[in-house]
This record gives structure tokens, sequence and C-alpha cells, in this order.
């Protein structure tokens, strides 16, 4: 099988199966490295090139097109989070994402939550907008 066999192949099945259902992860630090390394596993593969080569994984990308595995969760993640705000209220991801339980909160530490996710995420855009938009009135 030629390179771009492979990575049509990878685009076909192998990002597929590694992006299933990942509308609604919390990704951790430690899921995040899980994905990417096999992401680069295959990748690897594809390029027929070893560890021992000591390639880097941003040059193995150069080479192959490809993006990293966690971006395009996270654009899929936020793809999917315009696509329930435009549901009307009465479908279930909708009430799901709107829904504030009642009641007292557990002790210790809060879980990593998907909402929370996404607004750190918006937070982090805004933020970097408006630094770009500093710089350009710099200049």
């Amino acid at each position: 099988m030629n390179k771009e066999t492979k990575l049509r192949n990878h685009n076909i099945t192998a990002k597929a199966a590694l992006k299933f259902g990942s509308e609604a992860w919390v990704l951790k630090k430690r899921e995040e490295q899980r994905l990417e390394a096999a992401q680069m596993k295959f990748l690897r593969h594809v390029l027929e090139i070893i560890k021992l080569d000591k390639e880097k994984n941003q040059c193995i990308r150069g080479k192959t097109g490809a993006q990293s595995i966690v971006k395009e969760i996270k654009q899929y993640q936020e793809k999917w989070l315009q696509h329930v705000q435009r549901m009307d209220t009465n479908r279930i991801p909708k009430q799901a994402l709107q829904y504030k339980p009642k009641g007292r909160k557990n002790i210790g530490r809060l879980r990593k939550r998907w909402r929370d996710q996404l607004h750190l995420r918006i937070k982090e855009q805004e933020t970097r907008q408006t630094l770009h938009e500093h710089d350009n009135d710099d200049d």
C-alpha cells in the first residue's frame, strides 16, 4: 500500500475510532497524551519511521499533513456545542446542557466538567483575540 492510501485509511478508520463519542469527553492531560501517542504511532507506521530514528512529531505531521488529534477533538466539541445551542429547548441534549442540579455539592475538589472545559477554552480564545487586536493597534 502506498503512503496516500495509508493516510486515507487513517483518516477514515483510525481517526474516526479515536474521535468516536468525543463530543462529550472531558479530556485530561494524560488522555490527551495517550491520544497523541496513538496518532503518532499510526503516522510513524505510515511513513515507516521507527522511534530510534528520533524524528520529531512536528516533522512527521508536516510530512503527512496531519493535524493534532486533540485539536481536532476540541474543534469537534466546539461544533457540537454550537449545534446543541441551536436546538429547540425540548431536545434532550439542550436540556442536559442547561441543567443545573439542585442540592448540596460533594465534599472536596469539584470534578472537571465538559461545560467548564468549553468555557475555559472560549475565554482563552477571547484573550488571544484581544491580545491580537492590541498588537494590531500598536502597528
